[in-house]
């Protein structure tokens, strides 16, 4: 089953050149994922009584074609394969004449919100996703980031209450907020990245203070998100 919402891209959704940046469009993929959800009976006003919910251990974005402002964009997921605790859902944003203008996948897992475990896919809820098998939208499976070790600097990150979704941690797209924060002046403000990962280990809480490690390999951009030397999180730019 391929579920798809309209959007237009806003105001609050363009960064340089009045184009969309990357939290905008992943914003886009998130919020339509959780409107799938919804359709079948597990979304977010549904957690509260079925104390269910879907939490996300990976992104990954490439950009084709960056909408600008004012756009019209369709937005269309599906729910991939389930391989034992794991769920993969795909992505695609199309513009108004059926172009694909980016591309996402990504990995969750069931959880009990009251345990805060993971729990078992049964055949019940798997069946209500219909699942489109043959339809990926990457040639290789979505995987670990390999990160540097040898780092070239070490930078603090408060989490602030803005910084907080629903369940009380760090929301998935602030992420890709503290690793722009990291990042170098000159990359910042030079390089435009129409390809992201981000890997979530370990959630984050209100106050925490996140240490940021910056290291490049290559063409790519790496921050890695620790505290109390347990890794967080691992985005990759480039």
């Amino acid at each position: 089953m391929i579920y798809s919402n309209d959007y237009k891209i806003g105001i609050e959704d363009i960064g340089i050149n009045s184009e969309a940046t990357n939290k905008a469009l992943l914003a886009i993929m998130q919020d339509v994922s959780a409107l799938h959800s919804a359709s079948i009976g597990y979304g977010v006003l549904e957690i509260e009584t079925k104390k269910r919910a879907w939490m996300l251990l990976d992104w990954k974005m490439k950009v084709i074609k960056r909408p600008k402002y004012n756009y019209e964009i369709k937005a269309e997921t599906w729910s991939r394969k389930v391989e034992r605790l794991y769920a993969y859902r795909d992505f695609q944003l199309k513009d108004k004449d059926g172009n694909i203008i980016a591309i996402g996948t990504s990995r969750w897992i069931f959880v009990d919100t009251d345990r805060r475990r993971p729990v078992r896919l049964t055949a019940d809820i798997v069946d209500l996703y219909e699942s489109e098998t043959d339809k990926s939208v990457f040639p290789e499976e979505i995987k670990d980031i390999e990160y540097e070790e040898d780092y070239i600097f070490k930078k603090e990150y408060y989490i602030q209450r803005r910084d907080i979704d629903i369940n009380e941690h760090m929301h998935n797209l602030s992420y890709l907020d503290m690793a722009y924060e990291i990042l170098p002046d000159d990359i910042y403000k030079n390089k435009i990245f129409d390809n992201v990962r981000i890997v979530y280990k370990k959630e984050i809480v209100y106050g925490e203070n996140i240490e940021c490690y910056y290291s490049q390999h290559n063409d790519k951009y790496i921050i890695t998100a620790k505290s109390k030397d347990k890794i967080n999180a691992v985005i990759e730019l480039y």
